[in-house]
């Protein structure tokens, strides 16, 4: 749990992808890793996932807040959704891009998503520092940017402006062009859990918080 100066928490709350997204999801990290070594690797602090939504919360508010979005997968059968994984994009950095699988979204997860915004939006805070993430940037200048993207999730990332994906790693924006270039074979997954991570750097799901038992 976040000390002292850290009583403003960056939140992602999450669906964890099955078996299928997980496998294209490694295969394209590695490559990245190729790539660009100085990247991350998919593993326990930078867990495979689909964001419906990033915040800043009170860090004494999180049970609270678990419980709303408790009340939302209770009604909503997320493991049923069929989504469509249709192309690799990255979102830009300096120098870099932090790259991802994207996947069509739908009516369920637009659903989903708002429904889980009206239910945090009581303890929703408007911005907070780096020291509400699990680890700073060795650049200032990634850690501004990762700030101002929890900032705006919504509604800059939300709703109409939505782009479900699972991020997959860091190269250079020359390398991800290329790739984005490339042909990509669509393929359809689901949704296999849910949960709330504390943000790392990237934007990665860093610290599990909480993993919601889906009665479905």
């Amino acid at each position: 749990m976040p000390t002292t100066d850290a009583a403003i928490i960056a939140i992602d709350i999450l669906l964890e992808p099955d078996a299928r997204m997980l496998q294209h999801a490694e295969a394209n990290n590695a490559r990245l890793l190729t790539a660009f070594p100085k990247g991350f690797a998919l593993d326990a602090e930078h867990r495979p996932h689909i964001t419906t939504v990033q915040r800043f919360v009170h860090a004494e508010d999180l049970d609270e807040v678990y419980s709303a979005i408790g009340k939302v997968l209770d009604s909503t059968n997320v493991t049923a959704m069929n989504l469509e994984a249709f192309k690799y994009y990255y979102a830009p950095g300096p120098g870099v891009g932090i790259a991802g699988i994207c996947a069509k979204p739908t009516p369920e997860l637009l659903k989903v998503q708002a429904d889980v915004i009206a239910a945090v939006a009581p303890f929703t805070v408007g911005t907070g520092t780096i020291a509400a993430f699990t680890a700073p940037h060795g650049n200032p200048a990634l850690d501004a940017l990762l700030i101002e993207y929890v900032s705006v999730f919504v509604p800059k990332y939300s709703g109409a402006n939505y782009n479900p994906h699972v991020s997959t790693g860091v190269a250079s924006r020359e390398y991800l062009d290329a790739m984005l270039a490339e042909p990509f074979s669509s393929f359809t997954f689901s949704p296999a859990g849910a949960a709330v991570y504390q943000l790392g750097p990237f934007g990665t799901a860093a610290k599990k918080l909480k993993e919601f038992d889906l009665k479905h």
